[in-house]
């Protein structure tokens, strides 16, 4: 029996099913841009208002397959001496033992365990902050909201790029930071917002 026109069909149909056959998008490199990135929080003062700080120095990146929606490998690294609230004597006493000790503890980082799509360009960031030392569950709600190419720039330089938002909270108490809590000067409740662009490599 003569098998080769047998081979030659099987063949011919095994390509037109990969040809046929939707290709995966594969996940890409993303980096924050430390020149578009923004990781605040807000603590109660005394009762009377909330004070806004943020942290100017942070890197990090993920991967993010866009068609699947799915991101993986999600890392923030904030260097805690770069506390900022405006406030120079605040800000000393921010960097010292009462609160984040950046002498021991130079880096908080946040690092994604598991990631869920709620809907379109909604999702859950389940992971854990690295704070003083301690790891801690924290919850993130993001929103992705926009991703395209730059509009900015040389036509063959522009990066694509993707802006997310996100929000959470923690206790600072549970990473063993408790100066002020009990009398109520500084509260214990950390609202964290976290603004931020990310380049593909």
């Amino acid at each position: 029996m003569n098998y080769l026109p047998r081979l030659l069909l099987i063949g011919a149909l095994s390509a037109s099913a990969l040809i046929a056959r939707p290709a995966l998008a594969d996940a890409q490199r993303y980096e924050i841009d430390p020149e578009h990135v923004t990781v605040a929080f807000l603590v109660d003062h005394i009762g009377y208002a909330r004070t806004l700080g943020q942290f100017r120095q942070v890197t990090g990146g993920f991967a993010f397959d866009e068609t699947a929606a799915k991101i993986a490998d999600l890392r923030v690294v904030m260097d805690t001496a770069s506390v900022d609230t405006g406030h120079a004597a605040r800000d000393g006493h921010l960097r010292g033992k009462d609160f984040l000790d950046v002498a021991r503890f130079p880096r908080m980082t946040f690092t994604a365990t598991s990631i869920q799509r709620r809907d379109a360009g909604k999702f859950t960031l389940t992971g854990e902050l690295e704070l003083l030392g301690r790891r801690r569950p924290v919850t993130l709600e993001a929103t992705l909201n926009k991703s395209e190419r730059y509009p900015i720039g040389p036509p063959l330089m522009k990066p694509w790029v993707i802006g997310v938002s996100a929000r959470g909270r923690l206790k600072r108490s549970e990473f063993g930071m408790t100066y002020g809590v009990a009398n109520g000067l500084v509260g214990d409740d950390v609202e964290l917002i976290i603004e931020l662009e990310a380049r593909r490599k």
